[in-house]
């Protein structure tokens, strides 16, 4: 079955502005222009764009779907049951803080007890998750399936003190990094408090530390955009300043 650009926007639920643009980069072309002028997708395109929505949905940029699906190596039946995967976990995920919310309701209308320690299990396991999908093949690979598990069950395990205080080292991390730039020296007193702010920070997630590790784990700030995006929100440049300081600390 064919279909115009107003058809198949109708039946996948986006605007033909949005398919006209997809055209326009590459990303999902019509099969033909008819006599008149007028886009026309077939069945192939409508399974590509299926492709496209899916790997919107779990939050990817279009410039990363277009790598992704022009691939050479791109298997559409692969990349299904991959979808499915991801989806089931944040079906998981869902169900977990819809739990989660059903007890404070309760709570709030004083017909059950909850516990500190329940109150954060939808969002901690939503952290894990996350952590896994974003990072999870690359830490597992420098760090083994055994050492990432053990820090898995500690941020499952936080109480809620741990949870407020993990989140203030955070943002001190990155503020301390933004002043301790302007002194243009990672070896310096203030630089050197960061990279001890983030130790403290990793510590939380880490089931051991090492400074080898968190050596290791500067480094990959650097190598991986990913984590270099992380830092670098805080100014240009900011994850190699910061990778500097943690070399140096952990030297001494």
């Amino acid at each position: 079955m064919e279909y115009t650009v107003q058809k198949l926007g109708q039946l996948a639920g986006i605007s033909t502005r949005t398919l006209r643009y997809y055209d326009e980069i590459g990303l999902l072309k019509p099969t033909r222009i008819n006599s008149s002028g007028y886009r026309i997708y077939g069945s192939d395109e409508v399974d590509r764009l299926q492709q496209i929505l899916f790997y919107r949905e779990l939050g990817l940029n279009l410039d990363s779907i277009k790598e992704i699906i022009t691939s050479s190596t791109f298997d559409a039946a692969t990349a299904l049951k991959e979808h499915r995967n991801k989806l089931l976990q944040k079906s998981a995920q869902l169900d977990m803080l819809i739990t989660n919310v059903d007890k404070t309701i309760q709570l709030r209308e004083r017909s059950i007890t909850m516990s500190d320690k329940e109150k954060f299990e939808g969002f901690k396991q939503k952290y894990v998750d996350n952590n896994e999908d974003k990072y999870g093949k690359e830490i597992r690979e420098l760090y083994g399936d055994n050492t990432v598990d053990k820090s898995n069950a500690k941020v499952k395990g936080m109480n809620q003190k741990q949870y407020d205080e993990v989140t203030n080292l955070e943002q001190q991390v990155l503020d301390n990094l933004k002043v301790a730039m302007e002194t243009g020296d990672p070896a310096g007193e203030l630089s050197q408090k960061t990279a001890d702010l983030h130790r403290q920070w990793i510590s939380y997630y880490w089931y051991q530390y090492s400074k080898e590790a968190h050596a290791g784990l500067a480094e990959m700030y650097v190598a991986d955009e990913r984590f270099t995006a992380y830092y670098d929100k805080v100014q240009n440049g900011a994850s190699v300043f910061l990778r500097d300081a943690i070399l140096i600390y952990t030297k001494n």
